[in-house]
């Protein structure tokens, strides 16, 4: 027969406090529970870089304990393809300062024994043609138009169109300002052109042409408008990666594609024109269409306008001429200059493919008497000219 023992109550509060004590004991022994690392998009990243600094200088770090030599490139050196070495430390990051840099939008890349490479750093890259490098915008009263700023925000879309004129389906950006999806003004037109080895995507990543609109339009300096910028390259969809281009063309030689030559000028005018004025809210007039282009895009502009004289109130030639005028082109200039509102030149004075071109330019249309703008900068070649020559420009147009 079982019996229940009942134990005094003393003992039993001992045996109690006893159990409780080795729980306590066990639970403090167990290894605290680790918490769960974040998701690597939510991670800070390792190093900063590049790092700005309050005067300007620049810092930038890498991560390559194994490398033997790290080096940095970037359009602020002087010299093509000038670098830094950068230094070691004990744990294998590589760094160097430099500067202080003058305010602008530059592009740099690192070269990790004899391979280039990208700065892990930083998400922000640019392409021009086949060279993509980081993007490094330096603050500062000369850059700030360049910048993301607090204002309200034009929309820039992706825009596939046809063009019978070279049995292609294309691609071309626009930039429609602020306000212009919930109203029903219309709005000027500014067509801006691209140079060689660039396409569509030329001035909204490289010419910060949305940034740039954004800021005039803000600060009441430019008027609102729209701002087509196509792929200048007849022989092209688009950029690449978009759609690709007919197969014949990916091992075209230079002297296949010259066959092209002058076959955008005419598809402008033919298809993009035609296709702007019939899907957008456009002022369809002479007084309401710009156009302008750097390089080759200058060498469209001067070619599209000379043509049709009637089709563009606004001309702008950046970085491009020409170095033979013929009795030909002089007429078609003659008929350009009725009702011309802004013939506006600009090139840099160290610009070796362009000044001569331009200033020859510049002479022909002293020689007709047509009223026009030269602007000589400090410079070359170079997209630093070219965002300067957007800036000085828009305010200029449609007034």
């Amino acid at each position: 027969m079982a019996h229940n023992r009942v134990l005094p109550q003393g003992i039993a509060s001992c045996l109690c406090a006893l159990a409780l004590t080795f729980t306590s004991l066990a639970l403090a022994q167990q290894a605290p529970k680790q918490k769960q690392a974040p998701p690597a998009f939510m991670r800070a990243p390792a190093l900063v870089s590049p790092e700005i600094h309050a005067d300007n200088k620049v810092t930038f770090r890498l991560s390559a304990p194994e490398a033997n030599e790290v080096t940095v490139s970037g359009e602020w050196m002087e010299g093509f393809g000038a670098s830094e070495k950068m230094v070691k430390d004990d744990e294998g990051v590589w760094s160097i300062t430099v500067g202080p840099l003058a305010p602008e939008f530059y592009g740099y890349s690192f070269n990790v024994d004899g391979v280039k490479a990208l700065d892990p750093g930083n998400a922000s890259h640019k392409r021009d043609g086949q060279r993509v490098d980081c993007i490094l915008l330096v603050p500062g009263k000369e850059s700030a138009l360049y910048e993301v700023k607090e204002v309200p925000h034009g929309t820039l879309a992706k825009v596939w169109y046809e063009s019978p004129t070279l049995d292609l389906t294309r691609r071309m950006y626009v930039y429609t300002p602020p306000g212009y999806e919930g109203g029903s003004g219309r709005y000027p037109v500014f067509y801006l052109l691209h140079g060689g080895g660039g396409d569509e995507d030329a001035w909204s990543t490289l010419g910060r042409a949305g940034q740039i609109l954004d800021n005039l339009i803000s600060q009441g300096r430019a008027l609102p408008m729209i701002v087509v910028m196509p792929n200048g390259n007849a022989y092209q969809s688009g950029t690449p990666g978009e759609i690709p281009a007919p197969a014949a063309l990916g091992s075209m030689s230079r002297e296949d594609r010259m066959k092209f030559s002058g076959m955008f000028e005419k598809s402008l005018v033919a298809d993009i024109v035609p296709f702007i004025e019939k899907n957008y809210r456009v002022r369809a007039d002479k007084d309401h269409r710009a156009i302008a282009g750097l390089s080759m895009g200058g060498g469209h502009t001067f070619r599209i306008t000379v043509d049709n004289p009637e089709m563009f109130g606004y001309v702008g030639v950046f970085s491009a001429g020409a170095r033979n005028v013929d009795e030909k082109v002089e007429s078609q200039l003659k008929s350009l200059k009725e009702g011309n509102r802004l013939y506006w030149i600009a090139c840099g004075v160290d610009d070796s493919l362009a000044y001569a071109g331009s200033r020859n330019l510049v002479a022909v249309l002293g020689k007709l008497g047509f009223k026009h703008t030269f602007r000589e900068s400090s410079g070359g070649h170079t997209w630093a000219n070219w965002r300067i020559y957007l800036s000085e420009i828009a305010p200029l147009l449609f007034k």
